[in-house]
């Protein structure tokens, strides 16, 4: 899957957390998509090192450490982006996790149609 499709579907993914949560908000559509892009670069440049230095938490919770450092990259790309808005670590832990579905769920859909288009 290519950098558009994914940027596109992290951009849905924020928009639906937008309509979700009451403490994200986004100044408009062109700061869902540069929100994507920025959210995509913290993940793959910061996430990593973050996660290895909460390894020991993460073992420790069994894994649920993990949904904090998820909630960390959101209010790191609101702290990047001046479009953007997080009203706390709430609103950040379950954007994280909305965020996370929907994007899952977009992939596996897209990754169905793809698979049965090969056939």
């Amino acid at each position: 899957m290519g950098f558009l499709a994914r940027t596109l579907i992290t951009a849905f993914a924020f928009w639906c957390a937008d309509m979700l949560i009451e403490g994200i908000s986004f100044t408009g559509p062109f700061n869902l998509v540069l929100a994507a892009i920025v959210f995509g670069i913290v993940n793959a440049l910061i996430r990593p090192v973050l996660l290895l230095l909460s390894l020991p938490l993460t073992i420790i919770t069994l894994g649920l450490f993990t949904l904090v450092v998820n909630a960390a990259m959101v209010g790191l790309t609101a702290l990047l982006m001046p479009g953007m808005r997080v009203d706390g670590f709430w609103a950040a832990f379950f954007s994280a996790i909305i965020v996370a579905v929907v994007s899952w769920i977009v992939n596996r859909v897209m990754s169905d149609g793809e698979s049965a288009a090969a056939r």
